[in-house]
């Protein structure tokens, strides 16, 4: 037992607060209107998450391994924005800003998983993406659905595993400082620098997530990237190799979408005013979950057929029943 909790080791009084006290967006002037913005952005994310969801299920030609990695993307989306967008907007637009020590855990494993999949899920359509141009006659066996659920299912234990790990070390810190955690939300390395016995493996690990999380899967995407063009420069006309990238440029959208507003955010954050850095990685968090049904919807041809016809047979229905 004293391995995992250090403090006693030490004799300091092992500490852990009733609360937290969340301080985000203090002092930035109306700031409601920021909060009210993020209210329908949530609206319109679970809208149009839900729809490209419903279209899937409902058409029966959308059951390639693709659209798994689509769905797992569009639940995954939802889920992320429910669990930070209302809590959020409940502490700050409601000033609930003080939140127990076991929801603050919850609310931390929560959103870092979660958010974690969203990048993890870019792999996994990066990977169909790779095995669609690079062997086109054998993909329908290379990737079959259960290969893509179950690359899904190895993805969601790692995003869940490496965040579990991160908040089971935090429960080994004593907080005898402040109670004050400088972020929007339950924030792992606000949190653990607030602790006063030795926070080195929660360092050591807040380090790692990073690279694991996220700069690993972006180094995997652009390799892919890389070995796709160099498949694209064995096709000998235009119009096949035009066909082959028409393919791609949902998922590019997507992660330009994720990683470019992320990596600006972590390669200049130093530099930013503090409170310019907090709501820059809020909306980092929340515009990629609005914008990735659109992208779908408007640059994948089959849902945006499918959608097509959906309507057409609603109306339909409609007609007839009025006659």
């Amino acid at each position: 037992m004293e391995f995992f909790n250090p403090a006693l080791e030490e004799n300091i009084t092992f500490v852990r607060p009733a609360y937290f006290f969340i301080s985000g967006f203090i002092g930035i002037p109306h700031i409601n209107y920021y909060f009210i913005f993020l209210i329908f952005v949530y609206i319109f994310s679970v809208v149009g998450n839900t729809l490209v969801m419903t279209v899937i299920i409902l058409d029966h030609m959308l059951r390639g391994p693709k659209y798994v990695a689509v769905f797992n993307l569009a639940l995954t989306d939802i889920l992320s924005t429910t669990a930070l967008v209302p809590k959020i907007t409940d502490i700050f637009l409601f000033n609930h800003r003080y939140i127990s020590y076991n929801e603050c855990l919850t609310f931390m494993f929560f959103c870092f998983s979660l958010l974690s999949m969203q990048c993890l899920n870019l792999v996994a359509l990066s990977y169909d993406r790779l095995m669609a141009i690079m062997y086109p006659l054998h993909y329908q066996v290379k990737v079959t659905q259960k290969v893509m659920l179950g690359l899904i299912g190895v993805l969601w234990f790692i995003a869940i595993s490496f965040t579990l790990i991160a908040v089971g070390l935090i429960t080994r810190l004593s907080f005898c400082k402040s109670v004050i955690i400088n972020s929007y939300f339950c924030d792992h390395g606000p949190v653990l620098r607030l602790g006063c016995n030795d926070i080195s493996p929660s360092r050591v690990l807040g380090a790692l997530l990073p690279v694991v999380l996220l700069w690993i899967p972006l180094v995997f995407i652009l390799a892919t990237y890389c070995c796709i063009t160099y498949a694209l420069s064995k096709i000998s006309t235009r119009q096949e190799k035009a066909k082959a990238l028409k393919t791609c440029t949902s998922h590019l959208s997507l992660v330009t979408i994720y990683f470019l507003p992320v990596t600006l955010v972590f390669g200049i954050g130093g530099k930013m005013n503090p409170i310019a850095r907090i709501i820059n990685l809020s909306l980092t968090t929340i515009i990629p979950p609005l914008l990735n049904p659109i992208v779908y919807v408007f640059q994948t041809q089959e849902i945006k057929q499918s959608l097509q016809k959906l309507i057409k047979v609603k109306a339909q229905s409609k007609i007839a029943g009025k006659n």
